[in-house]
């Protein structure tokens, strides 16, 4: 029989190890307790915040023993913030998390033989802050200073934190940020308050090509209209010269998800230009691109180094996006085929082929699990695929396309570890699993990138 904890109940607790979001576990008469903040082999006293009869979560109260890998954070919001949760843990530290985590997700799901695959020290940056190309953050008036503010939510919360320095944003994002912050509170614009449903701007979305130095600046808006648009954009480019495009986009649905489906291109280019690996990508407001571009060099060289094109290969890229996987490896391979269900990302990957004389590719709108039997059927077998899907892991009708018709090859590109250790599971049915290399594209943050590639048996 468990032991049911109260809430407020303070513990002493030993910390065996780091959880998914980064949080120390400890048990406490074998009840699993997560304590946000604590690291493994610490000894801490910690206070309940949440008690069921299968886990309890709690806060630090103070740290009785503490771990020789622990720092202090740099930022500081970060307990506020929410949107690190590692900047207490030496550098090298996370990195060893980053492949942990792996091996905790492996563990639990228990795909054939994983007891004997090989898990790669994971690969981190030199510099590991100041790297996110993009930054959303949200609006709001402070009505005791009667400025508008921009940042995040604190975790589980609507309570907006402002930011003004975010240490893992590029600089520039975060002076555009700052800057048009700022002009919006000098024209009095009507910022959206959630409690009432009211006003207009919502929330700033500004991304940097860290290769080019284009910056584009997205206002999203509850509504169409935009008071004072021309003063605005007119100061704008006063201010900030590197803003090449500026495009709103309207949200006006009550919810969390960040953009709507309308964009209106306000003033400038309506793309900026990135490159990655000697490949230049046009982006649009809402293509999905990654947001560290530095490591995304790394992950895709890792997925280029599990593919093995040193003989050409015909490639599927499943979940292709702006085409950037496929494109980089394009000019290695016999031919690239990709599939997205969003059509302006199909769009944007048949230009950036175009872009880069590539007569060997393909790209259609539509699911891999609808397109991949079609392709087959026509007589398209390819030699490879590669799968890098959301973090919902594979859809299950393309798990069963693969298992039905397998390609010799496939390289699983994973920001996931529990839906990818869920996927190896059907996978290393068919599949020899020959290695697991982590890459750590968010430093600070307990979200990691996986390359895995496979063999078929």
């Amino acid at each position: 029989m468990a032991v049911q904890l109260k809430n407020n109940q303070t513990l002493t607790l030993k910390i065996k190890r780091l959880g998914i979001n980064g949080e120390g576990i400890a048990y406490y008469k074998r009840l699993i307790i997560f304590v946000t903040g604590a690291l493994p082999n610490e000894t801490v006293v910690a206070r309940i915040t949440k008690a069921t009869p299968r886990f309890a979560e709690a806060s630090l109260v103070k740290i009785t023993k503490k771990s020789p890998n622990r720092i202090t954070p740099p930022c500081p919001v970060y307990e506020e913030c929410g949107g690190c949760q590692l900047q207490h843990l030496a550098y090298n530290k996370q990195l060893d998390f980053k492949k942990d985590l792996l091996r905790q997700a492996l563990e639990k799901y228990k795909p054939e033989g994983y007891q004997t695959f090989d898990l790669r020290d994971t690969l981190g940056m030199d510099e590991p802050w100041h790297y996110r190309n993009k930054a959303q953050f949200q609006l709001r008036k402070n009505k005791k200073t009667k400025q508008v503010e921009a940042g995040l939510y604190q975790a589980d919360s609507h309570q907006l934190v402002p930011l003004k320095d975010c240490l893992v944003q590029e600089p520039t994002t975060q002076k555009v940020i700052n800057v048009v912050t700022k002009l919006l509170t000098k024209y009095d614009l009507p910022i959206y308050d959630e409690r009432t449903n009211s006003g207009i701007l919502r929330t700033l979305m500004v991304r940097i090509g860290i290769e080019t130095g284009e910056v584009q600046l997205v206002l999203i808006t509850k509504t169409k209209k935009l008071p004072q648009a021309n003063a605005l954009i007119r100061e704008i480019n006063q201010r900030l010269p590197e803003v090449v495009s500026i495009m709103q986009n309207i949200q006006d649905k009550k919810t969390s998800v960040i953009m709507g489906d309308e964009t209106i291109h306000l003033w400038g280019q309506e793309v900026i230009n990135e490159k990655i690996n000697e490949v230049s990508f046009e982006l649009s407001p809402r293509a999905f691109f990654q947001l560290n571009p530095q490591q995304t060099k790394v992950l895709y060289q890792e997925a280029l180094k599990a593919l093995d094109l040193s003989t050409p290969k015909t490639v599927v890229d499943a979940y292709c996006g702006v085409g950037t996987i496929g494109l980089s490896l394009a000019k290695q391979a016999k031919e690239v085929r990709g599939m997205d269900i969003i059509p302006q990302a199909i769009d944007d990957a048949k230009k950036n082929a175009a872009a880069l004389n590539l007569s060997n590719t393909h790209y259609e709108v539509g699911t891999a699990e609808e397109l991949l039997p079609k392709w087959l059927k026509a007589g398209f077998s390819p030699d490879a695929i590669i799968v890098d899907p959301p973090r919902t892991g594979l859809d299950t009708k393309l798990l069963q396309a693969i298992q039905t018709t397998p390609s010799p090859q496939m390289v699983y590109i994973s920001c996931n570890v529990s839906t990818l250790a869920r996927d190896l599971v059907s996978l290393a049915k068919i599949y020899r699993i020959d290695y697991l290399q982590s890459v750590d594209m968010f430093p600070q943050t307990a979200r990691c990138e996986v390359v895995v590639k496979l063999s078929k048996k």
